[in-house]
């Protein structure tokens, strides 16, 4: 009995945790245009969020970024009801694998287009390693989902 209410604990945890940070994603992704160079001098929220169709690419492959974490909080869920190696728990180690490709793919082709298009223009740096860093960050998630999704999958083979 101990051991499954420890279960439920650490998932409870693991789920706000996974809030906490799906919040602070999206606080981020709010806050940052309106400090943004381009931005930083804009007089309407319509001049900062609609006119730059970059940024609503980049709005769009964190499309993928929610859908992994809200996969994740379900996995959690599944973890705290003890099943850990379920089907369920396959598919969503899946679906969280596959939201990590393809957004590091986005994430890549963001950077591909910056530095096709900046003609030396401005400084891409920052935008370049804060793209590599959610980039190999998106291919360790994927990883690691890949290996528990192996380790759950033979578990229910047994």
């Amino acid at each position: 009995m101990e051991v499954r209410s420890t279960k439920r604990v650490l998932a409870i945890f693991l789920q706000a945790a996974i809030v906490f940070l799906g919040t602070g994603i999206l606080a981020a992704l709010l806050y940052e245009p309106t400090v943004e160079g381009v931005n930083a001098n804009a007089t309407s929220l319509y001049d900062i969020y609609f006119d730059d169709p970059f940024l609503a690419y980049i709005y769009i492959s964190f499309v993928a970024v929610f859908v992994g974490l809200y996969t994740a909080f379900r996995l959690a869920g599944y973890v705290g009801q003890g099943n850990a190696c379920s089907p369920q728990s396959v598919r969503a180690l899946r679906t969280i694998r596959y939201c990590a490709l393809s957004f590091a793919g986005l994430m890549f082709a963001a950077m591909a287009f910056l530095a096709l298009t900046n003609q030396g223009q401005d400084d891409i740096a920052g935008g370049v390693a804060v793209g590599l860093f959610l980039t190999v960050t998106a291919f360790v998630i994927a990883g690691v989902s890949a290996r528990l999704e192996e380790k759950a999958a033979s578990k229910i083979e047994r």
